[in-house]
This record gives structure tokens, sequence and C-alpha cells, in this order.
């Protein structure tokens, strides 16, 4: 053996590496084994990169339209170099800074390709290193559609972050969230976006009445929308693109594919060391995350219900308590929000009204625009809307959603409330500081019993 150690982790990613921090605040011996940089694919290739784009794609819309609000700035443009270049910066400062976390910790870091001994222990080239506890964290990768290859002109979502110019045109297939993070920064752009997506609304996991606001802004924001529509026959050369989509063929720079993503398990040696996998592919565990093999965790977009950062996040902490012999308390996947920072922002927490009547619930539901609250007026944030779709005889919120252009921060309130089984009807109760668009939430609320005032 190289070494021994109490927890470790492969992957250093949001789960991984907030995994691998946890079990050293409890005294473990621990190491994290990464192939590539500190933070994973979400700081280095995916979340963070696409936040940061996003981010200029904010700043350099509203520099355009200031205008009215007293800022003249003339002759806006984008420095595609510099954009490049912070995008880098602030991927590069943050991977440090988990660095630096995992040495103020104590933590080891092996670099390399790790997998799992048949004892359950974790081979990193030629080493084998002894575990008491391993933690799998090595989230998901791109799938591509089938019969077309990523590379050239056919980008996966960190390719569409990372082109080297600015397209004219460009395709997007796959209208989640990635896909609509992607089609809503190029277009504010400038860029001609076309957003194809195969099922019959854009950002298919959010309520319909989220999808339509959103939409409504996107046609404003250079993006064609095609939905019920599969795209089909690409031809992909050495400058551009072609693809067909219902019944449409196009000619574009680039074609990013944002379709869905699978488990990245292959070489990981799963099946040698008794981990079991479910029928999707994902790895099968209990409520503790932890496997077929009582010796092996596994957390983030490895496992079932959402892919999401915040949620491999908390995963990790659970799977190194109960591993430890702490009380750790499962995560409620039902109160794990989805966000999405396309323009405007899409959250949402529980179920969308569709699902709440499928699952046989009678529900209410309360609606507020957000431009019904003076905050939304000055902060020039009108088009979104707040939804809570709740239970009819005891008030209990089944599910919350916000479309405005702070949304992903807004969602946290319905969070807690709803880990805190408050219903709407205390939630119409909390005053909210004015002006605020926060107000719009406990007007959704009152508008459950139709007694919004600024409906």
């Amino acid at each position: 053996m190289a070494d021994s150690f109490d927890v470790i982790v492969i992957g250093g990613g949001p789960g991984g590496y907030v995994a691998a921090i946890r079990a050293a605040q409890l005294g473990k011996k621990t190491a994290v084994v990464e192939r590539d940089k500190a933070g994973g694919r979400c700081l280095n290739y995916a979340c963070i990169p696409a936040k940061t784009v996003l981010r200029t794609a904010e700043i350099y819309e509203q520099a355009r339209e200031s205008a009215e609000l007293g800022v003249v700035a003339k002759d806006v443009t984008i420095d595609w170099e510099a954009l490049g270049k912070r995008r880098a910066s602030v991927s590069e400062s943050l991977s440090s800074g988990v660095k630096m976390l995992w040495d103020k910790n104590k933590v080891a870091t092996v670099e390399g390709e790790g997998s799992l001994t048949p004892e359950g222990n974790v081979r990193v080239g030629d080493e084998v290193y002894e575990a008491a506890t391993v933690v799998l964290a090595t989230g998901s990768e791109a799938l591509p559609i089938p019969g077309v290859e990523f590379g050239g002109r056919v980008a996966d979502t960190w390719g569409a972050w990372s082109l080297p110019e600015q397209p004219k045109k460009i395709a997007v297939a796959g209208a989640g969230a990635s896909g609509c993070e992607i089609a809503s920064a190029y277009g504010r752009f400038g860029t001609e976006v076309v957003l194809i997506e195969m099922l019959d609304q854009i950002l298919p996991a959010e309520d319909k009445d989220m999808a339509r606001v959103v939409e409504r802004a996107f046609k404003k924001q250079n993006v064609t929308i095609s939905t019920g529509t599969p795209v089909e026959n690409v031809e992909a050369g050495e400058s551009s693109v072609k693809l067909s989509y219902g019944g449409e063929s196009i000619e574009v720079d680039y074609l990013c594919i944002a379709g869905g993503r699978a488990p990245d398990v292959e070489g990981l040696g799963l099946a040698e060391a008794g981990v079991e996998l479910e029928e999707n592919g994902k790895v099968k565990v209990d409520e503790y995350n932890r496997t077929s093999n009582p010796k092996v965790y596994a957390i983030g977009d490895l496992t079932g219900a959402k892919a999401l950062a915040h949620k491999a996040s908390e995963e990790g902490v659970v799977a190194v308590e109960h591993a430890a012999g702490e009380t750790a308390h499962p995560v409620d996947q039902s109160l794990v929000a989805g966000a999405t920072f396309c323009h405007p922002q899409v959250a949402s927490v529980g179920l969308t009204e569709a699902a709440a009547k499928e699952a046989g619930h009678e529900v209410k539901v309360g609606k507020q625009k957000l431009g019904g609250v003076g905050g939304a007026t000055v902060y020039d944030d009108k088009d979104g809307l707040v939804k809570l779709v709740v239970d009819s005889k005891y008030g209990e919120i089944l599910g919350a959603h916000i479309v405005g252009n702070r949304a992903c921060d807004m969602i946290a309130e319905l969070v807690a409330t709803m880990a805190l089984e408050g219903g709407y009807q205390e939630l119409a109760q909390i005053v909210h500081p004015h002006p605020t668009i926060s107000e719009a939430i406990p007007e959704a609320a009152r508008a459950v019993d139709s007694r919004a005032i600024h409906a």
C-alpha cells in the first residue's frame, strides 16, 4: 500500500471537495484524487464559466439599454478576448481557493485517475491507497446526439462557453437549463440563436407558466425557438454546420449540444468492487448515499435525482458524516431547488402544478406578476412571475416557482418555508422590506385566496 486514509474522495468537484473538507473537520485522515483541476468540471468547465459569461451578457445588455435610466453609454462592444480572460481568471481564482481550503484542512491531494480495487481501496496509476471509506464524486459528462460526435464545429456546453470567437449564428440542441443559458447569453451578445427542443416546451422540467414567460423574453433576445422538433441530418464542415429540425434546414457557425449528461463511471471499477448500478446507469445508493458496497459512497451526478452542484455538496456532507458515525440528515430531494441563470432567471422547488395534480393533490394556485410590486419597476424586473402550488385542504406548499432577474436568490425563502412546514397562510403574513422584488412572494401567497393587493 502506498498510504492509508480514513476517507478517500475520488473527484474534486463541488461534491467531492466539500466531502473531503467535512471529513477532515471530523478528524479523519482524508485524501482527494483528482485527474484535472481542483473544483472539477463545475468550477472549471461548467457552472462557474457559464455564470461568468452570463454576467457579462447582463452588463452588456444593461449598458446598451441604459439611456432611459439617464446613463448614456456610446459604442458599447464586446471584447471577446477580454471576456475569455475573465472567464478563465474567475475559474482559476475559485480553483485556487479550493486548493487553499484543502491545505488549510490538511487534505492530501493525489493527482491522477482513481478507481476501486476489489477490496474497495483506491488505485491511482501503479499505487494502491488503503481506505476505510471511499466517496465517489466523479460527476457526469456530456452526451452527444446519436450519430454525432463532439469536435470542431459541434460543441458540448463547455465548448459553447469557450468559443474562440463570437459566432454570427449558433444552434443549440436542448432547451433545458444549460441550453437556455447558452441561448440567452449569445442572443444578448447579438448572435442569432436557434434553440431546438424535442419536447413540447423549453425548460421541460419547469412549470408551464414559467416556461411561457421565458419564451416571451427569449423572442426579444435574438432567439428563435422550436419545440417538439429533434435535431436531424447534422453535417459538420470546417467552417459551419448544416442541420435540420421540424422540416427546416439551416446552416450555422456552431452547433451546441446541450441535450443531457451521463454519470462518469467509466474506469471506476464498480463491478469489481461490488458497487451496483440502477437501470439508468446511475449508482444505486441509500438515503445516506451508501452504495451496495458498505465502505463506498457515491454522490452528485453519479446518483439519481437532480444533477445539481448544490445537491452534490450536501450529499457529500451527509455521506462522510454517516461514514464517521455522526448523526447524518439525508438530503430531502424534494426540497432541492432548481436554478437556471438565463435572462430572466428561473428557479423552482417542489412540484409543478401539473405534477401536483397528477400525484392526486387537490390544488390551489397563487400567482403574482413581479411588475405588480414597486421594486420591480425600480429595478427593471417587471416581466417575471411568482407562482405557488398549494394543497387546498391544509395549505401546504407543494411547489414554488419564480421567474425574474434574481429568481435564483429569491427561491431560498420558499425552500426554507417548505422545510419548516410553513403553509401559504404563514407566508402571506411575513412582512417583506419595501421596495423589494421579494414583496411579490407574500402577494402570491395572498393570491391563493384572491386577496392580493397588487394583482
